[in-house]
């Protein structure tokens, strides 16, 4: 699986939340050289949504 396609359309939260926590764990993914880029052909955004919505990362909005 490339990008979490099911889990996306049935995700009944807050779409920015989502997004934002995709978003920086991108960040967080490219900046450590995860070796699991790689294994992902290099799609960073997709390997992270990959891992929030398969809740291998949780995330939370701070205020």
């Amino acid at each position: 699986m490339i990008f979490p396609l099911e889990e996306l359309i049935e995700y009944n939260g807050n779409m920015y939340e989502i997004t934002s926590a995709a978003s920086r764990r991108s960040f967080q993914l490219s900046m450590l050289k995860d070796d699991e880029i790689e294994e992902n052909d290099g799609k960073v955004v997709s390997l992270a949504a990959r891992q929030i919505f398969t809740k291998q990362v949780d995330f939370r909005i701070e205020e």
